[in-house]
């Protein structure tokens, strides 16, 4: 199969709708970072995007629809708190886990009663969505041992010749995930940090619960550590740089624009000037320390507020919970 990277015109979209389906999966943007799409009713199809991506049958999928009028046809039971999260949050980095609906088979929740359920905030996805005309799974679109994709260049290296389209959106502008909370629970359980910050939620809705999440279970193709965020953090990252070369390796240091001087000169990258740029930007810096072939990445440790919440469990995922 030959991948192919199309512009996102209306004909081009309209194609690969057309060819979701038919059973076919196509890889799209969204504003978290790219999907792997396919459609959610059709089993055989989600079949191929766990066997695609070599994802572990029980983890289970988020399901996108393009409307909020939609999510009544994915879920049921829909709590008033999730109410209020929809009318704010979506379209947008939020993931809502809801009662299940008849219609979403088990392949999809990996057996629960539950359904993840979200709202791109991209108009190529909710166009694509739109007009395949069904509610879509949108994994990241990327194998489970690689980095999250923000570009379709990104897909390409992890996909070629097992999906049909990418459609290409540029960079995808938050760059991590979108935020999931259980809002089936009392108080609501935020079970993985995102896009959607947590004092957004806690402002519409009142006080959350936090579930940590698991590191990834399949490791990385570069070891990547981070420090925790305190006064003696530059300390901590060059000694542990220092360390790794003396064994011989080749690490990198990943780090805001203004702490790039405190580490003399040890090798950096810079994911940009606040943590904003830093979330839009960590997994394509860590695609790039993989293919410069570094054999470790130290990141830079960031604040437990905003985005830097969601960043904070990136980092614990990614890293397998190195923390240094």
């Amino acid at each position: 199969m030959n991948t192919q990277i199309l512009e996102p015109t209306t004909v081009n979209i309209l194609r690969c709708a057309s060819r979701l389906k038919t059973g076919a999966l196509v890889a799209f943007p969204t504003e978290t970072v790219y999907a792997l799409g396919a459609v959610a009713t059709d089993e055989q199809a989600v079949k191929k995007v766990y066997e695609v991506k070599r994802r572990p049958a029980d983890k289970p999928l988020i399901v996108a629809v393009a409307k909020k009028s939609a999510i009544d046809t994915v879920a049921v039971n829909i709590p008033d708190k999730a109410r209020l999260l929809i009318d704010k949050f979506m379209p947008g980095a939020l993931t809502l886990l809801l009662d299940r609906a008849p219609c979403i088979p088990d392949i999809v929740t990996a057996g629960s009663d539950t359904v993840a359920v979200r709202i791109p905030d991209n108009e190529i996805a909710l166009r694509l969505i739109e007009l395949t005309g069904k509610p879509v799974v949108v994994p990241s679109a990327n194998t489970a041992d690689r980095a999250s994709s923000t570009l379709a260049a990104h897909v390409k290296e992890d996909l070629d010749g097992k999906i049909e389209f990418i459609l290409d959106g540029g960079q995808s502008e938050i760059g991590i995930e979108s935020t999931i909370i259980d809002v089936r629970t009392d108080p609501p359980t935020v079970i993985r940090g995102g896009g959607t910050s947590l004092e957004e939620i806690e402002a519409v809705i009142g006080k959350v619960q936090i579930k940590r999440e698991k590191p990834a279970a399949r490791p990385p193709e570069i070891e990547v550590l981070f420090s925790a965020y305190y006064d003696g953090m530059v300390g901590t990252i060059c000694a542990k740089y220092d360390e790794l070369k003396a064994e011989g390796k080749k690490p990198v240091i990943i780090c805001l624009d203004s702490s790039m001087a405190a580490f003399g000169d040890r090798k950096t990258v810079t994911v940009g000037s606040n943590y904003e740029q830093y979330a839009h930007n960590l997994f394509a810096v860590l695609r790039k320390a993989e293919s410069e072939r570094y054999d470790a990445v130290i990141a830079e440790g960031v604040k437990s507020e905003g985005i830097g919440a969601s960043l904070i469990a990136r980092l614990i995922k990614v890293s397998n919970g190195q923390i240094i």
